[in-house]
């Protein structure tokens, strides 16, 4: 049987800016621990620390340009454009632009605090 989401729970989030994060499927909205679905409205200028997440992430761009640092590897996924970076995988985002971005992410398993791993540099 189909569940209507009515609206998404606002999520504090992590980095040097407020960054909303708006969770329609997850841990917090709808119990759901094997999926995650968020809208991520992030300012430009934000970055969050490194993390080092046990799930895997989907990310598609809306609008805006999402900065993603992996590893040796660098990718300005712009408006139209996706990412899916892997479980156990170095990983920092950031809206370093003045526009900023407007997200989807997706993670399999669902997001927790308890699995992201941010790392402290």
């Amino acid at each position: 049987m189909p569940r209507w989401i009515e609206k998404p729970t606002i999520i504090t989030a992590a980095g040097n800016k407020p960054k909303q994060i708006e969770e329609y499927v997850g841990r917090v909205n709808t119990g759901r621990e094997h999926i995650s679905v968020a809208r991520m409205i992030s300012p430009g200028g934000w970055i969050e620390p490194a993390q080092q997440p046990e799930f895997e992430e989907i990310t598609v761009v809306l609008k805006g340009t999402l900065v993603v640092e992996c590893a040796d590897e660098r990718f300005e996924v712009k408006a139209g454009e996706g990412i899916i970076t892997s479980p156990g995988e170095k990983v920092r985002y950031s809206t370093p632009g003045d526009e900023g971005a407007e997200y989807i992410a997706i993670c399999l398993p669902a997001f927790s605090p308890a699995t992201v791993h941010r790392i402290d540099e």
